[in-house]
């Protein structure tokens, strides 16, 4: 099986053209190549497969489908779904720019910007956020959105944690927000996001009974309004080194809880992400590389 690992901002994933390619058993393909020891290494894999016959017609060139590290398919990835613009872009599976790329949360268009004959970044079009519980989804009802929601009522971090003095050291605040993107994402804000435990509370929150499909986990710190910084637990994948799909979902986390401005820019331990939620029509933009780390062939797909 030919393969090639690439990477956004740290968050890298082993890409294949299953146009071209048979994989039977993706998911358990997804634990064996994601392997940093004895596979390939990365976050996951991701498939850039032909577009199903309702996304030909809504004009995409190809469809990504994401496995996480844990074999779990997700329904969305920013970080990889720039990764499959260039991958269909440098390799000749599509031309087109703006790309159209179907994924589980619909089909997204991409602004591809080149170097060399290559795309170097990408912006892509992440839709409008999701914010109604049900649809998140998580178990909250009487509420139209979980936005500043305080966690003593249904997620007590303390009784999560063996020792709960990182809340203090953090400073963490006492609220949480939840956005879709697609994908499941709780937001925390903090004043030092290098104090919290992400190993130790992450999957605790990941798995919490509150959410029936599991969540990503992010903690922010505001330096200024038009400057983040998140760190990541990633659902199926532990902790990541970015995720576009989670800076999407801070940025309208930002603004719903007047934190931070439509615009900004997010610092993740990969790299940064521009980010702006369009007032004009509801939409999330996301813009950032997309790198090509190396090629090879798997031996046993």
């Amino acid at each position: 099986m030919d393969f090639v690992k690439m990477q956004g901002i740290g968050n890298d994933y082993v890409y294949v053209d299953a146009i071209g390619q048979k994989i039977d058993d993706p998911s358990a393909l997804a634990i064996r190549v994601a392997d940093r020891h004895f596979g390939i290494g990365g976050d996951g894999l991701i498939l850039v497969a032909a577009p199903t016959d309702e996304g030909k017609k809504l004009g995409a060139s190809v469809r990504m489908r994401m496995f996480n590290a844990d074999g779990s398919e997700s329904e969305m990835c920013g970080n990889g779904i720039r990764c499959v613009a260039k991958f269909a872009y440098d390799r000749g599976i599509s031309r087109a720019n703006p790309m159209k790329v179907e994924t589980q949360r619909g089909v997204l268009t991409l602004d591809l910007w080149l170097e060399r004959g290559k795309v170097a970044q990408v912006s892509v079009n992440m839709g409008t956020p999701i914010l109604q519980p049900a649809d998140i989804p998580m178990l909250l009802t009487g509420i139209d959105q979980v936005v500043n929601h305080p966690w003593e009522r249904v997620l007590d971090l303390r009784q999560l944690s063996p020792n709960s003095d990182w809340i203090a050291a953090s400073g963490l605040a006492g609220e949480f927000t939840c956005v879709s993107m697609g994908n499941p994402h709780i937001i925390f804000y903090c004043r030092n996001v290098h104090r919290i435990p992400l190993e130790a509370i992450g999957p605790k929150i990941e798995t919490h009974p509150l959410f029936p499909k599991r969540i990503n986990v992010h903690f922010v710190q505001v330096r200024k309004r038009a400057e983040l910084i998140m760190r990541t637990w990633e659902r199926g994948s532990g902790i990541t080194l970015a995720c576009g799909t989670g800076a999407s979902a801070v940025c309208v986390a930002g603004v719903l809880t007047n934190r931070s401005d439509r615009l900004v820019k997010i610092s993740l331990p990969g790299g940064e992400l521009g980010l702006k939620w369009n007032q004009a029509d509801g939409c999330v933009y996301m813009t950032g590389p997309s790198v090509e780390v190396f090629s090879g062939v798997w031996p046993d797909a």
